[in-house]
């Protein structure tokens, strides 16, 4: 396979065989919801079914009537003959009629509600993934999991599955009453379907490799598009709109050409069965007329004699089976596009989770003058570990004071790609640590693995003498305030994003928050104050105001730790003059960890790190490695600069 090929994701016989099996296990998720509800279904699926193989008897019946009052000519003997045929009959389509339009209403319903759970439980399945599988795969490639492959399976279990599970007991039906009707006519229908399912086979095929693949092309389109709709301030400023476009197209081209040749192959399949199907009907004529002619012996199953009230349902019936034969091959479009959609959702719903194997967590505490810690059941504005020893059975509790500790840590993100080498940091309860180095230098990095969003490859990390990957991961996170340089807003108002920190915070402690980052002066003065909505990620504010916002968020979650990652890195420099009085105020008391480009900021932390290359090549106070005259003070004073 060449490597275009490869790139354009060609399907192979196994993942056509692995797409299939994943459409099964949709089927049986969809009817896993509903355990009562899909046997009613079903019913109602074969009641109406069973009402379009009454024809082909009626037809039978009502001819041998004529048949047999035709030699008399006592048509008044007939009437009520036909009258008993036919009242019953209506009778029946009435009731179908009523099965049906119940079908269809628990049908839509059945449809939603399964939609709903997948929705649901893909959301669910999403949330608990590591940060990693986010920072490996594009955004709008999982977007598509929501929209475009999802909506594939509701064609397939609201249109798809219900045409087949009609056509396959029509199909069934017709071909039972043939049987009894004549062997031999029904030999010849027999070889049409041989020479359908050969080639439908083939073309079916075809039809299964392209809708994998487009697929697959409508999800890297979609991922660039929402990619471009992102970055458009980027495109334009570097006027590289023709260059978008160019990408787009190429991409675009690849899924029109998937598409054609998927819808090629099945659009093929409707003409040349329905020709199939015409080339039988007169076949079947032909034999038929033969078997009248020569009056050749019948041989059916019911015994009957061949005559004209077998030949005309017989054709009738040929053109039913063709017709239902022709719907469920015409079903493949649907079923292969569910089962390549349906991959790509199991795809994503077996993606490993986060794994959590920690035990210790954090818990509201009372601590005596003497020392003793207790746990309590309320808000005590004190917190503590709570470290169970299972081999001892007994459990000990340990003050949150914020003491980080990194020792000799090694970190990549892509094995053999060293990012952080024999790393170690010290940050007692209250020091503010500041990162400084060129961008790529792992500042960002040691902050990721405090949140074990990646976790060290040797090493250890210990927060308050605890190895961290003993603590549990919610609780470890929940005791680390962080504002990151790239600010992100959720549609809600002002004062919900700032709750946003701490879901149980009051409207006072959010304004107070807002008060002590410095954003309360502009949220007043919005139109709507702290109950202005923000939309679009906060687009109707400044970068600098949504950073300050930011800011509040993590002051309100009142943490022990905080990680400030180039924090006031979009705020001018007087609106830096006013945060920084608010963020003194914050990080008073403790520990914080501030990555930092504007050097001015990291002036009065307790020790700066300067990283080169994944290594400490120096650390000590401002006025320490100003007074070493190494690189620090090369940065500082502008001899070279950090990027």
């Amino acid at each position: 396979m060449s490597d275009n090929r490869r790139r354009r994701g060609v399907a192979s016989v196994s993942q056509v065989k692995d797409s299939l099996g994943c459409m099964k296990r949709a089927i049986k998720m969809y009817f896993g919801y509903f355990p009562k509800l899909a046997p009613v279904v079903i019913l109602c699926f074969i009641v109406s079914s069973v009402t379009a193989l009454l024809p082909a008897i009626f037809q039978k019946e009502m001819i041998e009537i004529i048949e047999k009052h035709i030699a008399t000519g006592d048509w008044e003997a007939a009437k009520p003959e036909a009258v008993k045929l036919i009242v019953p009959l209506i009778c029946i389509y009435v009731v179908a009629l009523l099965f049906s339009v119940f079908q269809s209403q628990i049908l839509a319903f059945m449809t939603q509600r399964f939609m709903h759970n997948l929705r649901t439980k893909m959301f669910d399945s999403m949330q608990r993934l590591p940060i990693k599988y986010f920072d490996t795969h594009k955004h709008g490639d999982i977007m598509s999991h929501y929209t475009n492959d999802i909506d594939t399976l509701r064609q397939l279990v609201s249109m798809a599955f219900p045409s087949l599970i009609r056509a396959t007991i029509v199909v069934v039906g017709v071909f039972a009453i043939m049987l009894s009707y004549s062997i031999w006519m029904t030999l010849v229908v027999v070889l049409g379907v041989i020479a359908m399912m050969v080639i439908t086979g083939k073309v079916g095929g075809g039809s299964a490799k392209y809708f994998i693949r487009q697929q697959k092309a409508v999800a890297s389109t979609e991922g660039f598009v929402q990619e471009i709709m992102n970055g458009q301030k980027v495109v334009k400023v570097f006027n590289h709109e023709k260059e978008a476009i160019e990408k787009f197209e190429e991409l675009n081209k690849g899924l029109t050409s998937d598409s054609s040749k998927a819808n090629a192959y099945a659009n093929i399949l409707g003409p040349i069965i329905n020709n199939i199907g015409n080339i039988m009907y007169v076949l079947i004529a032909v034999v038929g007329g033969v078997l009248l002619y020569f009056k050749v012996p019948n041989l059916s199953l019911s015994g009957a004699a061949f005559s004209i009230s077998i030949l005309v349902p017989f054709l009738n019936m040929s053109k039913q089976f063709m017709g239902n034969l022709n719907q469920l091959t015409m079903q493949m479009n649907s079923i292969v596009m569910a089962a390549a959609g349906a991959a790509r959702i199991f795809e994503l719903l077996d993606e490993a989770p986060e794994a959590d194997d920690g035990y210790v967590t954090l818990v509201n505490a009372e601590i005596a003058p003497d020392g003793t810690i207790t746990e309590a059941d309320h808000k005590t504005g004190k917190w503590a570990w709570k470290h169970p020893h299972k081999a001892e059975g007994t459990i000990t509790y340990t003050e949150l004071k914020g003491d980080v500790r990194l020792t000799e840590v090694d970190f990549s993100y892509v094995e053999g790609k060293q990012v952080l080498t024999d790393v170690s940091v010290f940050a007692n309860p209250g020091q503010k640590v500041a990162f400084v180095g060129a961008t790529g230098a792992g500042k960002t990095t040691i902050t990721n693995l405090i949140n074990r969003f990646y976790d060290i490859e040797d090493g250890k990390i210990r927060y308050d003498g605890i190895n961290i990957n003993k603590i549990k991961k919610s609780d470890l996170r929940r005791s680390l305030g962080l504002v990151l340089q790239e600010t992100n807003l959720f549609t809600g108002t002002v004062m919900d994003n700032i709750r946003y920190g701490r879901l149980d915070a009051t409207d006072e402690e959010c304004k107070d928050a807002a008060k002590l980052a410095g954003a309360a002066d502009f949220i007043e003065r919005l139109p709507e104050g702290y109950n202005t909505l923000l939309t679009n990620n906060g687009a109707n504010l400044s970068q600098g105001q949504r950073q300050l916002i930011a800011i509040a968020r993590a002051a309100v979650c009142d943490p022990p730790v905080m990680i400030l990652d180039e924090a006031t890195s979009s705020i001018d420099t007087r609106t830096e003059a006013i945060v920084q009085k608010g963020m003194d105020k914050l990080m008073e008391g403790r520990t914080v960890f501030v990555i930092a480009h504007r050097l001015s900021t990291v002036k009065n932390s307790d020790v700066i790190m300067v990283l080169d290359k994944g290594k400490i090549i120096e650390r000590g106070s401002h006025d320490q490695l100003i007074a070493e005259k190494g690189t620090y003070f090369q940065l500082y004073t502008g001899a070279f600069e950090l990027e």
